[in-house]
């Protein structure tokens, strides 16, 4: 006797699989990007992400690429709506929104935009594990699957020089980070830049994590390092902003089912 017939694999073309949105209008990108932007900030408010004041995340604008949409100055990361959101020209000063932006946190990236044209994103925040690694003066090894994405594309600024609030400070920092993913500011935190919110953000939620399991495993005894071939082979599959943004999808979810509100 012969059992009953297995179901047939689906063709691959009618599964549901998320990429990137294409945009009819520049207007249909900049609702995007700023419905991203107030998304990233709740995800990092639910993370503990923000210490006081400190803190930003910017998107440029589709349109006047050197006009940068911010957490407005103050409010808390987890009641950022849309309608909250500032847009601030290039010396910081606002063009579009009812708030004040943080001069000395702006003027930093705003010279990362200039320098680089490619980012659309750039997120900086006073985390727990990325200031002890700061603080060390050290940088990612690659110890894990995760952190092998930021072998060899990630920097450390290694000065400190107070807050930051002149735009020649700014370049500084942004030659140090040159073409790479990631910076480490010493005493300071972590800077991570993408080509879209969503890549700019999972890029600073993973390196956060990968302070905290190498500050972890180092407390522990000795790490033991992945090798530069398999480190290298590990980043050119895992370290594109196109992987970052698949990566941070479940979040966008998260944040967009259960808080609605952040969309007004």
């Amino acid at each position: 006797m012969h059992g009953p017939t297995p179901p047939l694999p689906l063709p691959t073309d009618q599964l549901q699989f998320a990429m990137p949105p294409m945009h009819d209008s520049v207007e249909d990108e900049r609702r995007h990007r700023k419905e991203r932007l107030a998304g990233a900030l709740r995800v990092f408010g639910r993370a503990g992400l923000e210490d006081g004041v400190s803190g930003h995340i910017t998107a440029r604008d589709p349109e006047f690429s050197d006009c940068f949409w911010v957490n407005p100055f103050g409010m808390p990361f987890r009641h950022v709506t849309v309608g909250d959101l500032v847009l601030a020209n290039k010396d910081g000063q606002v063009v579009e929104g009812r708030y004040h932006v943080n001069q000395a946190a702006f003027t930093v990236h705003a010279q990362v935009h200039a320098a680089r044209p490619d980012v659309v994103a750039v997120a900086h925040c006073h985390s727990v594990h990325g200031r002890a690694l700061a603080a060390l003066g050290d940088l990612i090894d690659p110890i894990t699957q995760e952190s092998c994405a930021f072998y060899e594309d990630l920097a450390l600024y290694d000065a400190y020089s107070g807050v930051t609030v002149d735009a020649e400070e700014g370049r500084r920092i942004a030659t140090a980070l040159g073409s790479r993913k990631a910076l480490v500011l010493r005493n300071h935190g972590l800077l991570t830049v993408g080509d879209s919110v969503d890549a700019a953000a999972w890029w600073f939620l993973s390196l956060e994590r990968s302070c905290q399991v190498q500050l972890l495993a180092k407390a522990a005894g000795r790490p033991v390092l992945i090798d530069h071939k398999q480190a290298v082979a590990t980043r050119e599959q895992l370290g594109g902003d196109l992987v970052a943004w698949i990566n941070y999808q479940p979040l966008w979810q998260d944040i967009s089912r259960t808080e609605p509100d952040l969309l007004s």
